[in-house]
């Protein structure tokens, strides 16, 4: 492997996988790895906790679980993750992380979009979703549905993990900004800033693709003409950038929230952008960032052109062999404003 530093492109995350610093209890399919990440299973039981917790130093994920979990969940048949509810699931995949090699997860698009809170933990993790150099063991992951309850089966895919190779300097990002002039969508009369989740919807089964009616799970928000939103405490939005999205074939980039000072809300729990994104090169050009925004705490007001986040951008070693949308069966190249690939 070259020694270059930078988040490791598909074809080394297949050498990873190939000298078994990447392994896993089934063999890894075709398509999990992705530009630059590669997709993380379930495994096929899931542990009911009453809270969620970090091993810290001197424990493993196993310790803790003797300590925190309520009831084990079969999930062999598949099996409804309830809304509110904390759960910890083994993954398939297991790391053996060479001495210059740390890990970042964070949930996959489509996780975000059903806000599913997903994180990895690592035995010994004082931090979430981030791994250790030189990190040998198992992983896990922390799920917790917050809007919908969602039906999981072994094999569901909810994370992706990034492997980045030495140390280098990442620049601050570049701004973006939510738009709330509104878009047009084909079954709506008029243009719509965003879709607010419904709070008793059913449940999801996160294998179903194109399987369910918008309307049943989301309200349309229609654009006003003060272009300004009232975020009420709780509740769950799907937004979009203002700004165009491009990443080039060379560079991997995450969307990072802004700072809680300019306001109690979060955008974005699923950051990963992957290299050709938006890129001309791979036929994105004008896709939009996707927001998954929550307020806390106070009703807050937002509005058109508000900075919302940055996204920081960060080298390769090399560029990968395959790119988003060109290369992989990619969901979200070209987006406006889209809900996950769930609804129809």
């Amino acid at each position: 492997m070259s020694e270059i530093p930078g988040i490791l492109p598909s074809q080394e995350m297949d050498a990873a996988i190939a000298s078994g610093v990447i392994s896993a209890d089934l063999a890894i399919p075709d398509g999990q790895v992705q530009p630059a990440s590669i997709d993380l299973r379930l495994s096929n039981t899931a542990y009911r906790v009453r809270a969620s917790f970090l091993p810290g130093a001197n424990a493993t994920v196993a310790d803790k679980l003797k300590n925190f979990t309520m009831h084990k969940i079969d999930l062999t048949d598949g099996a409804v993750l309830e809304k509110g509810c904390v759960y910890i699931v083994p993954l398939q995949e297991s790391l053996k992380l060479p001495a210059d090699t740390s890990g970042m997860a964070n949930p996959k698009s489509s996780t975000g979009r059903l806000d599913i809170f997903t994180r990895v933990i690592t035995d010994g993790a004082a931090e979430f979703d981030r791994i250790e150099a030189g990190y040998s063991g198992p992983l896990y992951a922390e799920i917790s549905p917050l809007t919908f309850s969602v039906l999981v089966h072994p094999g569901s895919r909810l994370s992706q993990l990034r492997l980045r190779r030495g140390e280098f300097e990442v620049a601050d990002g570049v701004a973006f900004t939510v738009d709330l002039t509104g878009f047009e969508v084909d079954d709506q009369a008029k243009k719509i800033v965003g879709y607010k989740a419904k709070q008793h919807a059913g449940v999801v089964d996160v294998e179903n693709i194109g399987h369910y009616d918008v309307l049943d799970y989301w309200d349309p928000i229609i654009a006003r003409a003060d272009k300004a939103l009232v975020l009420d405490p709780d509740e769950f939005y799907i937004l979009a950038s203002k700004e165009a999205v491009s990443v080039p074939p060379d560079q991997a980039a995450e969307m990072r929230a802004y700072d809680t000072l300019v306001g109690e809300f979060r955008v974005h729990y699923a950051g990963f952008f992957d290299p050709g994104f938006g890129h001309d090169a791979a036929g994105g050009s004008g896709s939009r960032a996707v927001l998954e925004v929550r307020s806390h705490d106070v009703p807050f007001v937002i509005e058109d052109g508000q900075m919302v986040g940055r996204l920081v951008y960060e080298p390769l070693t090399a560029t990968p062999d395959i790119l988003y949308g060109l290369d992989v069966g990619s969901n979200y190249q070209s987006q406006g404003l889209k809900l996950s690939k769930h609804f129809k």
